[in-house]
C-alpha cells in the first residue's frame, strides 16, 4: 500500500534524476532539485522543471518552499510563496503531473541553476475541509499547471 512518495515523470526517467530525500532525522522537507540547468532572468519568473512527480492521500498536498540557503544566497523566492500541489495534479493528463517551481529573480544579474542543484523542499500536509460540502459541485482535474481556473 503506497501512502506518499514521488516518482520521476516519464520523460525525465533517463536523465539521472535523484528522487527527493529528507537530509536529516528530524527535517520536515524532502530537497527537490533542478531537472536541468536553468537560467533564472532578472526581475522576470522562470519555471525550473525538476523531472518529479508525487502522490499521497485525498485529504493531503504537497507545500514546495524555497530552500532558505538557495534564496538568501541568490536573493530568489517562489513567485507565489508556496506551491500548493494537490493530490489529484498526480498523472494529469497534461504534464503527468509534474512539479515545476516558479521562482522570481529580484537582482539585476542572470542566476545559473545547475542541474542536481537543490532549490526547494516539499513537505506533506493534511488538510481539513468544511462541515456538509457539496462534492457534486466539485469538477474533475483535467489539466496540470494552473488548470483549476484563475
Amino acid at each position: 500500500m503506497r501512502l506518499r512518495g514521488f516518482e520521476i515523470i516519464s520523460s525525465y526517467k533517463n536523465r539521472e534524476i535523484v528522487l527527493p530525500m529528507r537530509k536529516t532525522q528530524y527535517s520536515a522537507g524532502y530537497d527537490i532539485s533542478a531537472a536541468e540547468e536553468t537560467i533564472v532572468l532578472p526581475a522576470t519568473v522562470t519555471v525550473i522543471a525538476t523531472g518529479l512527480k508525487a502522490y499521497m492521500g485525498n485529504d493531503e498536498y504537497l507545500g514546495i518552499h524555497i530552500r532558505s540557503g538557495l534564496s538568501i544566497k541568490n536573493n530568489i523566492s517562489l513567485i507565489n510563496g508556496q506551491g500548493i500541489i494537490d493530490a489529484d495534479y498526480y498523472n494529469n493528463a497534461d504534464n503527468e503531473g509534474h512539479i515545476l517551481i516558479a521562482v522570481y529573480n529580484h537582482t539585476g544579474k542572470n542566476i545559473l541553476i545547475n542541474k542536481g542543484t537543490r532549490i526547494a523542499q516539499g513537505i506533506f500536509y493534511k488538510y481539513l475541509v468544511i462541515d456538509r460540502e457539496e462534492n457534486d459541485l466539485f469538477s474533475t482535474r483535467t489539466g496540470g499547471f494552473g488548470s483549476t481556473g484563475e
